[in-house]
């Protein structure tokens, strides 16, 4: 019934992370085209009433004008819609969905003891301060470097590259992608929480109580917006990154991810100058550059070519099926069984208890155990390289079961 009621809570959180994600990434990227898509005002009346830019729109049927004032109207409305709880509400159900999907199993999903030895509560203390730490260390950038955005872009990006380095060297490599994402995650959501709203608050009763605006809070507050939009597409990846075992199985998984976290903000780059009306398409080519070398760098290895000894396909097919669920017992059916020992419940609904339901999950096998060598996780169940071996032999000898 545990197992049944975290699965429920899985499932559950993170259908409400991905619905208010959308909102949050949908919303900023609005407000970003709109920013870089507005015109100057020609009628004098908007001019006297201070708006500075303005768009005309058709969508649904309607037509709409968004206008932005260079302070603010003379007169505040009283109905002023504030957008912070799409970033606060993906914040607080993605760290819950980190809870439970990640701390509360931290032996099995945290730890790789390849890469680094240590005990769960280790492992859960240096996941939530690699999040704490992120955030110190972009904030402090951001604050002694506040003149120059050149220079501050330039340390933030040497700082997250360290930082996704240090934890593909600290925790399993699925958990490394996912941590370094929620680390920048945490970091945008910081900025809304800390500057860009508590700036928007002191501008507004600044207006209120008709005193004039430090125009200070707008460039703070433009400056954090501008770095999260930026940061989208590299949390996107890091949040689906657990789907491809590809990516963060292999030996330079550091290197896999800062480079297509790299084609993310490439990519974004050229969608930003877009809106302002500058096409160069030299930033999306150096974006898909940077994912073709990813592709060719993870890319399975050939096995060599074996000269047709005597009996070398015989001896490929000849594999004892036997040994094979041998090999499954003791190394995978305690995540994938009926009734697993150290999942509450088949993961991702994989059984390799029968035979059946090995010869279904051959391809599988050979892909997650033998290529990318991505299973077990973390290899908590200390499979050997002979017996992948033998799983290799078994399935290019035609994946039988009645030998």
């Amino acid at each position: 019934m545990e197992g049944y009621i975290l699965d429920w809570a899985n499932m559950l959180l993170r259908w409400v992370h991905v619905i208010t994600a959308i909102a949050w990434i949908g919303s900023s990227f609005y407000f970003v085209w709109l920013d870089n898509s507005l015109t100057k005002p020609i009628a004098p009346d908007l001019k006297e009433k201070g708006v500075d830019g303005e768009l005309w729109a058709v969508h649904g049927g309607g037509f709409y004008n968004p206008q932005k004032y260079l302070t603010a109207p003379k007169s505040l409305p009283e109905n002023l819609h504030w957008f912070y709880w799409e970033s606060y509400s993906t914040w607080m159900s993605g760290f819950a969905l980190l809870v439970v999907l990640y701390l509360f199993n931290a032996s099995t999903f945290l730890i790789d003891k390849n890469v680094f030895d240590m005990s769960p509560g280790a492992a859960v203390g240096f996941a939530v301060s690699y999040l704490l730490i992120g955030w110190i260390v972009y904030d402090s950038i951001c604050r002694l470097f506040n003149k120059n955005d050149r220079l501050v872009g330039i340390l933030v990006a040497i700082y997250i590259a360290a930082a996704a380095y240090v934890a593909c060297h600290i925790f399993s490599g699925r958990a490394a992608f996912l941590l370094t994402g929620a680390m920048i995650a945490t970091i945008m959501s910081a900025n809304v929480l800390a500057w860009i709203i508590p700036g928007q608050r002191k501008v507004v009763a600044a207006l209120k109580a008709g005193q004039p605006v430090d125009p200070i809070h707008g460039k703070r507050g433009k400056q954090r917006s501008v770095h999260n939009t930026y940061f989208t597409l590299p949390v996107l990846f890091a949040m689906l990154s657990n789907h491809y075992s590809m990516t963060y199985a292999h030996k330079y998984n550091w290197v896999v991810l800062i480079l297509i976290m790299l084609s993310g903000v490439l990519i974004r780059q050229f969608f930003i100058l877009k809106h302002k009306g500058k096409i160069n398409v030299l930033w999306p080519a150096a974006g898909v550059a940077a994912l073709a070398v990813v592709a060719v760098m993870i890319a399975p290895q050939p096995r060599p070519a074996v000269a047709k000894a005597e009996g070398a396909d015989a001896a490929a097919a000849s594999v004892s099926f036997a040994k094979v669920q041998e090999v499954m017992n003791a190394r995978c059916v305690q995540c994938h069984a009926e009734q697993p020992k150290m999942m509450p419940t088949a993961a991702k609904g994989i059984k390799l208890d029968t035979a059946e339901n090995i010869k279904s999950h051959a391809q599988l096998i050979y892909q997650q155990a033998v290529q990318q060598k991505a299973m077990p996780l973390g290899n908590v169940t200390q499979i050997t390289d002979d017996e992948r071996a033998l799983l290799g032999q078994w399935f290019e000898g035609g994946a039988k079961t009645t030998n």
